[in-house]
């Protein structure tokens, strides 16, 4: 199959300085030549960290409560379905006052070349998935923008894609895109071969690779997805009926 398919908890963890543990789903040895994604758990206390030069960062929180510092942008609450964003070179912290662990989506992506680091002020640091619209996707499918160009992102699109019982049409995208299944079960079908999936799975789908997730449960499936460049979740190179 082309792409890759992971279960987070397949990966082998790191752990820095801080107690952060970090768990990379998928890079470039996966095949995903631009971004990497990250599951990371912030424990009990404060986590520095920072975004490399020249790239930039989506979080996504999964589980637990914490209070985010950001370089010049103040302080913002982080709860279960916030995201946030990081420009590229910025430093940040995470402070965690308890009882349990932050575990946040993180993915990184280079920066473009012609991008320009919002000016202060200019963008948003957090968004709140459930004060976000509904767009549609086609056949009962919908998402909801959280970091993107709208923001101050200059070089992604991260969403909140929801999927209805049953299986859409396969079609494929020019852009580069990593999935999280945040809730829900089913299948990966691609270049004829099917494969299941539930809540922790980690997708990379290459450009204009056909594809389809099915959802097989009985409510709907929540999957986080993060695609470069920034786009449209909505777009579709090719879409077989």
């Amino acid at each position: 199959m082309p792409g890759h398919l992971v279960q987070q908890s397949e990966c082998a963890p790191k752990i820095d300085n801080d107690g952060v543990e970090t768990r990379i789903t998928i890079d470039r040895s996966c095949g995903c030549d631009a971004l990497v994604q990250s599951v990371v758990s912030f424990p009990i206390g404060r986590s520095q960290r920072s975004a490399m030069a020249g790239h930039e960062q989506s979080l996504f929180v999964l589980s637990g409560t914490a209070t985010l510092y950001l370089d010049g942008h103040g302080h913002h609450e982080l709860e279960p379905d916030t995201a946030a964003y990081i420009a590229s070179g910025e430093s940040y912290s995470i402070e965690n006052d308890g009882p349990d662990p932050l575990v946040a989506l993180i993915v990184d992506a280079p920066t473009p070349d012609d991008a320009e680091r919002p000016a202060l002020g200019t963008r948003r640091v957090t968004v709140d998935f459930a004060t976000q619209p509904d767009e549609e996707a086609g056949i009962g499918r919908t998402f909801r923008l959280l970091v993107d160009p709208a923001v101050g992102c200059s070089g992604f699109t991260q969403f909140m894609g929801e999927i209805p019982v049953g299986r859409a049409p396969d079609h494929s995208h020019t852009y580069d895109e990593v999935v999280y299944v945040v809730a829900g079960e089913g299948f990966l079908h691609m270049a004829g071969e099917t494969r299941p999936i539930l809540s922790g799975s980690c997708i990379y789908l290459p450009p204009l690779h056909l594809h389809c997730l099915e959802n097989a449960g009985d409510g709907p499936m929540r999957v986080l997805g993060v695609f470069q460049p920034a786009g449209s979740p909505a777009a579709r190179y090719a879409e077989e009926a």
